[in-house]
């Protein structure tokens, strides 16, 4: 007897990963995708951020798509900065593409740019989630994003190995870190590789500060210094120091340069020889860590978790050891900066 054929149709979920890459991506990918099939869905990869929703630019994400994914760094389904709220086209084309596309949800993996055009396309009424991912670990209503604690050991072997060349030739080590308006990168990785100074968005910079402090350690037997500052930090006049002044879709100016500034005033005040390194995406790139890996798979869990009990609107979240679930709205609504009571703990270590 001939068998009945199944017309059902798989329900379908997108994801999206956008804005800068990070290692993590590929194990929320993964977990989302497992247990998407395992559900009964059909995984759509939306290619290279928003800008694939608005070309319509997809690939099948079935289980030989993610074989072998867990340990590799950057994201298989490429990113973009693309924002298509800069366009009233482009956001157009999202919306019908999502219906186009047949998509019951979208899980968007990304930091507040990301997730903020998420949050704007919940409130029209589409079906939406997400999972926060940064290596600047500054997206509120979560404690730790995944990329992060990567991010940091990278930056913290960078500076272990600053450290030898450092005290070999009795020069004062500046390196530059990534963090646009908060100061995680420079400040954990600065306590782990026992920096000597940190700089921090949060806090303006003070050279005479900065050079007294320098000073002191030399005068104290001390022939070498490392000085870590977060690109984002600004002098006392509230500037912020950049590679060009055009900004990208999301409103951002590309920074870069403050090293080099704070290393040449160092060199000119103190008299120390000084050199500069800036570490730019090494920190972006490589394989995840272990706790990122497990941070990743968790967060693709809770978003297909979250797509599965139709509560949309939301973001996974870390909370303690726990994974909760959090509105997108209040994940955008503002950046985490640092905590100062673990800054205060650099003026203890290292004042």
């Amino acid at each position: 007897m001939k068998k009945k054929e199944d017309f059902r149709i798989m329900k379908k979920v997108g994801i999206l990963t956008g804005g800068g890459d990070c290692p993590g991506l590929n194990p929320v990918i993964r977990a989302a995708v497992k247990y998407a099939v395992k559900e009964g869905y059909q995984a759509v990869g939306i290619k290279n951020g928003w800008k694939g929703l608005v070309e319509n630019d997809t690939m099948e994400l079935g289980l030989k798509a993610i074989s072998g994914i867990l340990p590799k760094g950057g994201t298989i389904l490429g990113t973009s900065r693309t924002n298509p709220y800069k366009k009233e086209n482009d956001i157009k084309k999202v919306r019908e593409n999502f219906k186009a596309m047949g998509l019951e949800a979208l899980i968007a993996i990304g930091g507040e740019d990301t997730l903020g055009v998420a949050n704007k396309l919940s409130k029209e009424g589409f079906n939406v989630v997400g999972a926060p991912k940064t290596i600047d670990n500054d997206l509120s209503c979560t404690d730790v994003t995944f990329g992060f604690d990567t991010a940091i050991n990278i930056v913290t072997d960078a500076i272990d190995r600053l450290h030898t060349t450092a005290e070999s030739h009795h020069r004062v080590m500046v390196v530059e870190v990534m963090g646009r308006h908060a100061g995680w990168i420079a400040l954990e990785s600065g306590i782990a590789g026992g920096a000597d100074v940190i700089l921090i968005p949060e806090v303006p910079v003070d050279l005479d500060e900065v050079c007294s402090a320098i000073r002191k350690r030399h005068s104290g037997g001390k022939n070498f210094s490392i000085v870590v500052v977060a690109e984002g930090a600004q002098f006392k006049e509230g500037t912020m120091v950049t590679q060009e002044e055009k900004l990208d879709a999301f409103g951002h100016v590309r920074l870069g340069g403050i090293g080099q500034r704070i290393g040449d005033e160092i060199e000119k005040r103190t008299g120390n020889e000084t050199r500069v390194t800036v570490l730019g995406h090494l920190q972006r790139g490589g394989t995840p860590t272990a706790f990122d890996r497990v941070l990743g798979t968790r967060f693709g869990i809770k978003a297909m978790e979250l797509v599965l009990k139709k509560d949309y609107g939301k973001m996974a979240s870390l909370a303690g050891n726990k994974i909760i679930a959090v509105p997108l709205e209040a994940a955008v609504s503002e950046l985490k900066t640092v905590d100062m009571d673990l800054y205060n703990i650099v003026k203890i270590l290292f004042g």
